[in-house]
């Protein structure tokens, strides 16, 4: 059996851990499905809609945004969330690959 060394980008795999994180919690995957049924929303019709507090809500999209999934745009003084499908898209991959791996 041939052993590789095992090294790691740490910078990397923190935000692998972030956005796993993110994507792991049930609320957080609610509110991406809410925001993506709606493309562009504001915090106030997210907790409103999906029936959270607002300090809830506010610390789950931070998390989103923290992780790079959700991008926040000041209009005013209302903050809209727009998802960012191409980092959706590729944590989905990334997933898929790493469990289609260790599955075999």
């Amino acid at each position: 059996m041939n052993r590789t060394k095992v090294t790691f980008n740490q910078e990397k795999l923190q935000q692998s851990c972030e956005i796993a994180r993110a994507l792991a919690h049930p609320l957080r995957l609610r509110i991406l499905e809410f925001i993506d049924q709606n493309r562009r929303i504001n915090v106030n019709k997210i907790y409103n809609n999906l029936r959270i507090e607002q300090s809830i809500t506010s610390q789950h999209l931070r998390i989103l945004r923290l992780a790079g999934l959700v991008h926040a745009e000041r209009d005013g003084k209302y903050i809209h969330y727009t998802l960012d499908y191409r980092a959706l898209e590729l944590a989905q991959k990334a997933i898929d690959n790493f469990c289609g791996r260790v599955a075999s």
